[in-house]
């Protein structure tokens, strides 16, 4: 099996590069090997949504709220990746189920991680 870390820092890098088509593609091969490596379909959201594949970007950043559904931050993403797909009602629904995780004793509400 491969090195799925190793393999997408090799994406982080042709990211930073500017070559997002290769960044895609490396991940997209992190998928192949596993389809719930959720920082690959975080990462293609982005990505995917700078080159305009919107239907794509968005149908990967649903699937990190359905493989991290209590992470406040899977929300948040799906509510950018939505409005700058034009989706603005599921970009604000998005937004406000990541505000109300966000509340409460947990990192992103009051006092923050390490205070309890």
């Amino acid at each position: 099996m491969a090195n799925l870390n190793a393999m997408y820092d090799e994406a982080t890098a042709l990211k930073e590069e500017g070559n997002l088509e290769a960044a895609v593609a490396k991940l997209k091969e992190v998928l192949a090997e596993d389809e719930g490596f959720v920082l690959a379909h975080t990462a293609l959201a982005v990505h995917l949504q700078k080159l305009g594949h919107n239907e794509e970007a968005l149908a990967h950043a649903k699937k990190v709220v359905e493989l991290a559904p209590d992470d406040p931050f899977s929300h948040a993403q799906l509510s950018v990746i939505s409005q700058r797909c034009g989706n603005i009602e599921a970009a604000e629904d998005a937004l406000e189920r990541s505000n109300t995780m966000g509340q409460g004793g947990g990192c992103g509400g009051g006092g923050g991680c390490g205070s309890h």
